[in-house]
């Protein structure tokens, strides 16, 4: 998708975990693998934008998953919607001068059954802790780090 604002877009990713293996992404426009996830469209929130792209990009519904995060619900919130509150939050680049603001969740998955979007990504596939060190994977540094912390705190 094209970016939707000229200096930062926010963007949400699912550590999605599943029986101590952490599902990613093979990204061909980045040429890494990542987490599922993507921009925040102009009429959603990021629940919503979270649920999305995790449908959209693994074939995951929301009765496959478990979104593990803290909603903070205030006793008289009024109108206010409370929201996932994320694990990670960064900011980093993406085309110069462009950043994501990037918003990242814990999911527990309940089944390994993926569906590849084949219009976005060319390989999903689950990794297991020792495979996330092959070098040879093009996963970034953070996305690693990312990983085996969402590996360590779902298992």
């Amino acid at each position: 998708m094209p970016h939707i604002h000229k200096d930062i877009d926010f963007t949400v990713g699912a550590a999605i975990v599943h029986q101590g293996k952490i599902l990613l992404v093979d990204h061909p426009r980045y040429g890494m693998r990542l987490m599922p996830g993507g921009h925040v469209e102009l009429t959603e929130d990021i629940d919503q934008a979270l649920l999305r792209e995790i449908r959209e990009e693994t074939g995951l519904g929301p009765d496959d998953t478990e979104v593990v995060a803290e909603r903070i619900d205030p006793d008289d919130a009024g109108d206010a919607k409370p929201l996932w509150v994320p694990r990670w939050m960064n900011i980093h680049p993406a085309n110069l001068p462009h950043r994501h603001m990037a918003l990242m969740y814990l999911v527990r998955a309940k089944t390994d059954r993926v569906k590849l979007d084949g219009d976005e990504h060319q390989e999903i596939r689950w990794f297991a802790p020792r495979d996330l060190g092959d070098s040879s994977l093009a996963i970034p540094p953070d996305v690693r780090w990312y990983a085996r912390e969402a590996i360590r705190i779902l298992s």
